[in-house]
């Protein structure tokens, strides 16, 4: 068997329906992993499970805002072998920003990680491991997201802390850069879509924006490297070396 091999494991991902999550998804299935897809769409989560094949898809409705829903979720969903989280949507402002501005991020993408490995931990099998997702502007920061890049580092230093506190069960996160994907870009004219990506593969070093499923691999990677805990993964096409 193959050491990448995720042959009768499960994995659970909280904002699969889309993006990089639902390419996380796939991949894993692809490895004989069966997963367990969680989000706020019903449409998109049902979309999601025929896209992957019924036989390997659960689908649950959740907003993993809400600590209680956490709670209940993973207890209804027992026992796992790996967690990814990458479902977040916030809004980004300078330090000048209203003050539902400031907390936006941290509302919607670090205490519902936070959260959910609280309440997963009971289930999680002890050769597993959590996957969190922070993003490039925690290393290197926008002029206009104060917040957002304290979010960023705090859900990296998270990564870490956990590694420590819940071993050995692995914890890594994933800081991806710019990835083409409709995940953030719900409503947005393909044109200003297309501005910020030419925009951004200027600035990084790959001359280009990355996909869902080069993200994806990312996090694949962390999920069967079993000598991997602690560490923080940056595919982002060199965006913070410039």
């Amino acid at each position: 068997m193959s050491m990448y091999s995720m042959e009768h494991q499960r994995v659970v991902i909280i904002g699969g329906s889309s993006g990089i999550g639902l390419a996380a998804a796939r991949q894993a299935v692809e490895l004989g992993a069966s997963v367990v897809l969680a989000g706020r769409s019903q449409e998109k989560l049902q979309q999601a499970k025929r896209q992957i094949g019924p036989a390997h898809a659960e689908i649950v409705s959740l907003d993993n805002r809400d600590e209680e829903q956490l709670k209940s979720f993973f207890a209804q969903v027992g026992s796992f072998d790996h967690l990814f989280t990458p479902g977040a949507s916030y809004v980004r402002g300078p330090i000048t920003s209203r003050a539902e501005v400031a907390r936006s991020s941290f509302d919607a993408k670090f205490w519902p990680q936070y959260n959910a490995a609280k309440y997963a931990m009971p289930y999680i099998r002890p050769n597993g491991s959590i996957v969190l997702m922070s993003g490039a502007f925690g290393q290197r920061p926008p002029a206009d997201g104060a917040s957002y890049a304290a979010c960023n580092g705090a859900i990296e230093s998270l990564g870490k802390a956990l590694a420590v506190e819940l071993a050995p069960v692995r914890v890594n996160v994933i800081s991806p850069g710019t990835i083409r994907t409709s995940f953030n870009w719900e409503g947005t004219e393909q044109e200003v879509r297309e501005r910020a990506y030419e925009e951004y593969a200027r600035i990084n070093l790959a001359g280009r924006v990355g996909t869902a499923d080069e993200a994806a691999h990312t996090v694949i990677y962390l999920m069967t490297n079993t000598y991997t805990t602690g560490s923080t993964l940056f595919p982002d096409g060199g965006f913070i070396l410039r």
